[in-house]
This record gives C-alpha cells, structure tokens and sequence, in this order.
C-alpha cells in the first residue's frame, strides 16, 4: 500500500537526487499523513492540479479609496482597544481593596457595619429588618448562659425547693465567654433568692427551648465541626431570613430555602413578648447581679445591652437600631465582600472590604485575597488578656494575636499594602481592669505594674509595635489606633483617618500622588 502511494507521487516529481530524498523523507509519513495524495491517483485528477498550479489567480488590486477605508478602520480598531485598555487600567487604579483581618470576636464584622453606616448606610437601612431575629437569638442565648448559671452556682433544680450548695471546684469555661468561668468555687447566696428565681427559671424555660430551632432556621442549614452550635454565617444571610429582600441569594443558600423560613423568628417573637417581665426581673435580679459583680457569670459582650433594652426590643413592631445592629454577635464563615462608593478631591474609588471568619481553621481562606490588596485592617481585642480560644484552650487570645500579626508581617504576599493596626474593645478593658480583674494573673510577663488602663494598653500597644519593627519585611509605616468599635462617634472618625491614610498610600503606589 506504502509503496503504491510513493509510485504515484514520484510520478509528479523530476528524478534526481531531490526527489530521491523527498521519497526517503516521505517513507516516514504514517498511512493518514499520506492520505490527501491518493486523490491524485487517476491521470485526470493530476491533470487539473497541475493546471490550477500553472495559472494561479492573482488578488484583485484595492483602489486608492478601498486602502484609505482599510486604514481608517483599522485606526479605529487600534483606538477602540486603546480605549478599553485606559478604562480597564482607571477601574483597577480606582478599586482600592482592603481585608479586615483578627481572631474570631475581634470586632471585625463591627468595624464593617460601621463603614457601611458611614459610606452606605442606605443599604444598612434596607437590612434592617433581617437583624431582627439576630437580636433575639443573642436574647435567648443571654438567657439560657444565666439560667445554667444559675443552676451550677446556686444548685437551683426545676423543682423550686431550696437547694443545697455544697463547696465545689467550678468547670472553668477557659474561652472566657460562657458561663461559670470566673470563681473555682460556688457562691453563697442568700435563700430568700431561691423561690423567685426558680419561678423566673421555669417561665422561662420554653423560651430557651428554641434556641438551637432559631439558630438552625438562621443558620440555613450551616452546621460547624466539633458540636457546636450558634448562628453561624455566609455572605447573602440576610436574604435568606427578610420577607421583602431587595438583593440577590447568595448560592450559599439557594438550596437550603424551606417553606418554614421566618417560623420560628415568628414565634420567639411572640414568646419574647409574652416573657418580657420575666426577662426583666431576672436580669435585675439581685443574685444575678451579685454573680455579675463578683466575675462568677461572664456572658457575652452584648448581653447586658439586650437585656436592659428588654421591653423596646419585645415590641411588635420593633426594628433594630444602629446600635442594635453594632451589638449584635454573628459568626461569619468563609469570605464576606462589601462594596462602598467612598469620593475623594472629585473622584470615586470603589472600596472593597473583605470581611473574614477568623476561627483557625477558617483563616487559610484568606490567602487567595492576599495578592492584590491595597490595606490590611488588623484587630487585636485587647480586652481578651483574660481569654482563651475556643479551638484551643491553652492559647491565651493576646498570644494568638501576637502571633497572627507576626504572620501577617511576614507574608510576602501583603508586603506591597497598608498596614493599619487597631487595637479593640478599650471599653470593655476599662471594665474588667475597674472591676479589678489582674492582668498579671493570665500574662505572667505584666508583672508588678499597675493594673491600670494607661499602663495595661500601653504594655500591648508596646508588644505589637516589636513585632512590627523586628518582623515586618517591607519596612512600611503602621497605623495604631485604640478603638472601640460600639462608640459610633469615635470609630467614625477613626474611620475617616484611616481611610485617607490608605488613599494617600494607594495613590503614591499607581503613581497619582
């Protein structure tokens, strides 16, 4: 077959040593490499190539005009992508991207409500209703961290006789947040307490009971490793629990949507108003404010707002303040992103701030945002020196910012972006510091100094700033504020600070200072 195919072509060819070679070159050639020359395999078929070979058609000669037409569009092809590149190149210099960085509860997700309140607070107003059945949840969960509390410290049995409080090691909750956490040792109560407090207890069990029922419903069917529960959070939640959203579903959710949405919000809702009194009564209580002020019952940092605004909140037609919104407690998970339009001497920027969940094991989806970022937002609570994180139950949570920020310092990736530094919740460190919580107790490096807030922030302050200057490769500025993020007032300005710090650096970095 092979050599049928190299007869019939070296019928078309001159003999000579070319044609030789051709033909030994050709041997080579697989049997479908060959196959476009069996149509040359009758005499009539070579005929007609060899007459199309020897009389070639020419291109027809463009006129003058045509040539000028061919120019004048091709020139403007050659602008309109010109055109495309300069937009594409002004949008980038003009997205200023900035990540929102620190362990879970370090005021993260605060600090992104207060930039919306300040450069978008329309869209604030659009979510306020899906904020609503989160302020109950952080309600029950208050409720039901007292009740256990109350349980463990005063032995108070459903039953309602007076109990026996017999002298005994406390379970130490080391994340510092939930309850039975600050004494190893029961308290003594006074027995007139008992009667009233297992009334209040047993009204208000049912509703306690459907606590994990709303975390689920908000939740959308989230659920995280290790049994824990709580609402827990991804970008679009807000559609998820509003009646009347005006923005898209994120795909988070899209396949966790029941017929049963809002059922539950709707009948804690009721309960909550119906318990109003009992919730009253209970937090004003004179054991639970005893437990309170002896650092036996820590709950988490927005109970004791929620609680005293009890009746406004129980009010059917409530709907959450601005101040509500910032108290609020919200696990997120994964990435959030939040756009605001923010002017500038005339020219819109478009900010992108990336809100994270800062849990271990969340933090390795912050990498892939890592490469172009404008800024870093890091935040350090300060007020968790007494803390430990809930993952790990050894890493005092000042230890395990320290140790994040170093990283942060020293990732090659963040070398090129603003590095601001916040270190939070100053209010609540006045607290716990006037409440004569030691510092040297949980740090043993504080020592003999006083244990006052000038010289507590001050210590931490000291500690991030080595850090910085012994660990951060680029050498850049940092930007240290004391913040606390519930005081509208301050953190908006702080806001405005930082925001032109991070514009002044992204300008001088795309060559427009």
């Amino acid at each position: 077959m092979m050599d049928s195919r190299l007869s019939i072509i070296s019928g078309l060819l001159p003999v000579g040593r070319s044609s030789a070679r051709l033909l030994s070159s050709l041997s080579h050639l697989s049997p479908l490499s060959l196959s476009a020359p069996l149509s040359l395999s009758t005499p009539l078929h070579r005929r007609s190539l060899l007459s199309t070979r020897a009389s070639p058609t020419m291109p027809k000669r463009r006129t003058p005009a045509e040539e000028e037409e061919a120019v004048r569009v091709s020139n403007a092809i050659d602008e309109e992508l010109r055109r495309e590149r300069e937009i594409l190149r002004r949008r980038r210099t003009k997205d200023v991207k900035v990540m929102l960085l620190g362990q879970a509860e370090s005021g993260k997700s605060t600090l992104q409500k207060q930039f919306q309140l300040y450069y978008s607070s329309k869209t604030l107003d659009d979510e306020r209703p899906s904020w609503r059945p989160i302020v109950y949840f952080n309600i029950l969960k208050a409720v039901r961290m007292i009740l256990d509390e109350l349980d463990w410290q005063y032995g108070l049995g459903a039953s309602g006789d007076l109990p026996t409080i017999p002298l005994a090691p406390s379970t130490s909750d080391t994340s510092g947040s939930g309850s039975h956490s600050g004494s190893s040792t029961r308290s003594q109560p006074n027995p007139s307490w008992f009667p009233e407090l297992a009334l209040l207890r047993n009204k208000l069990l049912p509703l306690v009971a459907s606590e994990d029922a709303l975390a689920a419903e908000l939740s959308g069917g989230i659920s995280v490793s290790g049994g824990r529960t709580g609402v827990y959070v991804r970008s679009g939640w807000q559609a998820l629990i509003s009646s009347n959203r005006a923005w898209p579903l994120s795909d988070n959710y899209r396949t966790t949507m029941t017929p049963r949405q809002s059922a539950v919000a709707n009948i804690v809702a009721t309960t909550l108003a119906a318990s109003q009194d009992e919730i009253e009564l209970l937090w004003w209580h004179p054991g639970v404010q005893s437990l309170l002020k002896g650092n036996k019952l820590r709950l988490e940092e927005y109970a004791a707002f929620f609680l005293a605004n009890i009746r406004r909140i129980a009010q059917p037609d409530y709907l959450p303040s601005n101040e509500d919104i910032l108290h609020v407690r919200l696990q997120t998970i994964g990435v959030t992103e939040h756009a605001f339009d923010i002017n500038l001497g005339g020219t819109q920027y478009n900010w992108l701030l990336y809100d994270v969940g800062g849990a271990r094991g969340q933090r390795h989806a912050w990498v892939p945002y890592f490469d172009d970022a404008t800024a870093i937002i890091f935040l350090a609570p300060i007020s968790a020196f007494d803390q430990y994180l809930e993952e790990d139950p050894r890493t005092n949570r000042i230890d395990d910012s320290l140790q994040l920020f170093t990283t942060i310092c020293t990732n090659k990736l963040l070398s090129n972006a603003a590095l601001v530094l916040m270190l939070n919740k100053t209010d609540l460190l006045k607290q716990k510091l006037q409440a004569g919580i030691k510092v040297r107790k949980f740090i043993s490096s504080y020592g003999d100094r006083p244990n006052n807030y000038e010289e507590v922030s001050e210590y931490f302050r000291a500690h991030f700033i080595q850090v910085h200057r012994r660990k951060d490769i680029s050498h850049r500025p940092l930007y240290l504020h004391f913040t606390s993020m519930l005081d509208i007032k301050a953190t908006q300005s702080i806001i405005i600070n930082v925001g032109e710090a991070i514009m002044r650096q992204h300008l001088t970095k795309i060559g427009l200072a």
